[in-house]
């Protein structure tokens, strides 16, 4: 928590207790379904909140940016990003449904009003969206193949409506075989004193 609170130095106080809640409230929900690694709880912040936040270093969205998580799994990277945005409405889905059930109860306990939530596929979806987010869901061609469809055409943004990611390990094949534009980001240009991120990447495609 420390770190996250020296590389986000500007949360209000609210935010703060929302971020601090996480780790009490993931280890117990941990017990019964297991959406964190059991082994890998107590690096929550460091290895899961701060990596969702590496969003938040690479773009600053406009008020009301929808966001969609694919893959939410209990909450990666949506709900550490709804806290952080106020402002900008996220959506999360997962094929899962405890996990679905795990990210939903987790943002009512915490007070988030910015989140919606649904059991299904990409394929099951009828919104569109700004920005579809992911971490760690499934190989990049893949996941361009699932988030097109959601992508609303007109961009508020300055940066223009696509996929964000976050990925590890040597990414090289995937980003060829995506056949587009992308963007990889190493991880540890925001986080340069942490070795966990020394493999991690952000990676954005326009859609």
């Amino acid at each position: 928590m420390e770190q996250l609170l020296s590389l986000f130095p500007k949360l209000t106080e609210e935010q703060r207790q929302q971020f601090e809640a996480l780790l009490p409230l993931y280890t117990e929900k941990n017990a019964a379904v297991n959406v964190v690694s059991r082994k890998d709880i107590d690096n929550l912040y460091t290895n899961h909140v701060l990596h969702s936040l590496a969003i938040a270093r690479f773009i600053t969205p406009k008020p009301s940016t929808r966001f969609i998580d694919l893959g939410c799994g209990g909450g990666f990277p949506g709900i550490p990003l709804a806290i952080l945005w106020k402002d900008c409405q996220f959506h999360l889905i997962d094929r899962i449904g405890k996990k679905v059930r795990v990210a939903s109860e987790i943002a009512e306990a915490i007070g988030l009003k910015n989140c919606t939530f649904q059991h299904g596929d990409s394929g099951e979806c009828r919104r569109k969206f700004d920005f579809v987010i992911s971490r760690a869901v499934m190989s990049l061609p893949d996941l361009v193949k699932a988030s097109a469809h959601l992508i609303d055409r007109k961009s508020s943004n300055r940066l223009p409506n696509g996929l964000i990611c976050l990925k590890g390990g040597d990414l090289t094949d995937e980003i060829r075989a995506t056949r587009r534009d992308v963007l990889d980001v190493p991880l540890s240009d925001y986080y340069p004193d942490m070795d966990y991120y020394s493999t991690k990447y952000l990676l954005y495609c326009p859609l």
